[in-house]
Parts: structure tokens; sequence; C-alpha cells
């Protein structure tokens, strides 16, 4: 059991300068590696999040920008619409005053072509009236010519 507790007392002897070594192993691996390693994680994270934010406030503002858009765009569909109904309006209007001017000139044309029948019609008429006239003394005359020639 002495020599177990010996060759025991040797191993952990022997072992001191493996732990020492260890131990400063260890301390450098986490001055040297360790803290810059987590150092510059952190920062990533940092900018990562902080990308991750900014692409956020980036797409709300271009969903801010995209309904401006759309409402702008809607505002001047409305005023083409508007323009367009007012365009035509005028030219329905502007047809029906063509339309009531042609009429108009129709009506004046139709009574001025009523007042020519009209003056033909008398001329015609007393034309008429005085070849009645003629025939009728012409009728007369020859009806009394045989009478008076008998006589």
């Amino acid at each position: 059991m002495d020599q177990t507790l010996r060759q025991l007392g040797e191993l952990l002897l022997g072992s001191v300068p493996t732990v020492v070594l260890l131990a400063l192993l260890y301390a450098l691996y986490a001055s040297i590696v360790h803290k810059p390693l987590a150092r510059v994680l952190a920062e990533r994270r940092r900018k990562t999040e902080g990308a991750i934010e900014k692409s956020r406030i980036d797409i709300a503002a271009a969903e801010v920008r995209t309904a401006e858009y759309e409402d702008r765009l809607r505002e001047a569909r409305a005023t083409v619409f508007r323009a367009q109904e007012a365009r035509r309006k005028a030219a329905l209007d502007a047809r029906h005053a063509a339309l009531n001017q042609v009429r108009e000139k129709a009506q004046a044309e139709i009574n001025s072509a009523k007042a020519g029948m009209e003056k033909d019609r008398e001329a015609a008429q007393s034309a008429l009236q005085g070849e009645a006239q003629a025939l009728a003394n012409e009728i007369v005359r020859r009806v009394l010519e045989p009478v008076a020639s008998a006589e």
C-alpha cells in the first residue's frame, strides 16, 4: 500500500507541470482567442441586429412610400377620369348645340320653303283663276257665238 501511495504521489508530482501548463494554456486561450472572438461575435450580432432593425425601418418606409404612391396614383386616375368626363360632357354639349343649330337652320329652311311654296301656290292660283276666267270667257263666247251667228 505504501508503494501505491508513493506511486500515486509521484504521479501527482509529475502531473503538476502538466496542470500548470494546462492552466497557462487555458489562460492564454481565454485572453488571446476567446475574448477577442467573443468581442467580434458580439459586434457582429450587434451589427446584424442593427442591420435587421435598419431593414425593418427601410421596409416600413418603403411601405409608407408605396402607400403614398398608390394614393397619388389613385388621385391621378381620378383627375384623369374627371378630365375625361369634362371632355365628354363638353363634346356632348357641343353636339347638342350643333344639333340645335342644325335644327333651327333646317326649320328656317322649311319655313322659307313653305313661304315660297305658298307664294307659288298663290301665284299658280292667280294664274289658274286668270286662265279659268279666260277659259270661261272663251267658253261663253263659243257657246254664244253660234247663237249670235244663227240670228
